[in-house]
């Protein structure tokens, strides 16, 4: 990680700014986190929420999953939505909240020479995939329930992809005239696999809870669908599964066998909200 991006970086001590020094980032006040050697810095408090989140084989799946392209809709509505919002040679900052392997960030990051991005998440094994996914883009651990360990309007743009939403902090942390991009699954995202597969369902009132967890903090500036149809082999299927929360309560050798029964290739819909926020 670069000495520019911990330089936006705050200590989760003290709040005091970081500074690099070789491979350790401190604070006046003294407090020191070292670079792993992945090249992720940690900065999960203490008193965090105690949310373990990926395990490695979710992060492994998510991988290769993603590497598959299923996902490019997402991103690309993502990237178009960044130009909106930032110059196309500006030397913004882009933090991602549950960044997972920086899939998303690459992307809209990479659309620009000279942006840089901040990957958030509460995985170690996340924060490894996205400390190397572009020398642009720093890694971080840390938990988004608690204060996020950047200084006050340092980020231009902000990306929430299925994750976690601390309206409070991702305000704090958004600067003057900064956008806030959230991505949600909509009713129809999955439908062909969830009933099958014994899959975590979509709320039918995520798009409430949404509008209310942000409210007094953000204001709605826009809203798009993004729909399309995925054609996935057995193999997707199962990482898809696998990289999703509902691994965590699904029977391998139950989910293995219900994946063996499917079509080859299953038509599956791919259907999100994504919608655009500023800070109130």
């Amino acid at each position: 990680m670069d000495a520019d991006l911990v330089a936006v970086l705050r200590c989760p001590v003290c709040a005091d700014a970081l500074a690099l020094t070789d491979r350790t980032a401190r604070c006046p006040q003294g407090h020191t986190y070292d670079l792993a050697k992945q090249g992720y810095l940690n900065l999960l408090p203490s008193a965090s929420t105690g949310i373990d989140g990926d395990s490695a084989a979710m992060v492994g799946a998510r991988t290769v999953f993603l590497g598959g392209g299923h996902y490019t809709p997402i991103r690309d509505a993502l990237i178009l939505n960044a130009a909106a919002s930032l110059r196309p040679d500006g030397e913004e900052l882009v933090v991602e909240i549950g960044a997972g392997t920086g899939y998303y960030l690459a992307g809209v990051v990479g659309a620009s020479a000279a942006r840089r991005g901040l990957a958030l998440d509460v995985s170690r094994y996340a924060a490894r995939r996205a400390a190397k996914v572009d020398r642009r883009i720093g890694s971080v651990v840390c938990d988004a329930w608690q204060q996020l360990p950047l200084l006050d309007n340092s980020a231009h743009l902000m990306l929430n992809v299925f994750a976690p939403r601390n309206a409070a902090e991702m305000a704090r942390v958004l600067a003057p005239g900064g956008s806030l991009l959230v991505v949600t699954p909509n009713q129809e995202h999955l439908a062909e696999l969830v009933g099958v597969l014994g899959l975590v369902t979509v709320d039918e009132e995520k798009e409430r809870r949404l509008r209310e967890s942000l409210a007094g903090a953000f204001v709605n500036t826009g809203r798009e669908v993004v729909e399309e149809t995925m054609r996935l082999d057995r193999g997707a299927v199962e990482q898809l599964v696998l990289m999703t929360p509902s691994a965590r309560h699904l029977n391998y050798r139950e989910l293995a066998q219900r994946i063996a029964v499917l079509p080859e290739p299953s038509i599956v819909t791919l259907s999100v909200t994504l919608s655009t926020w500023q800070v109130a």
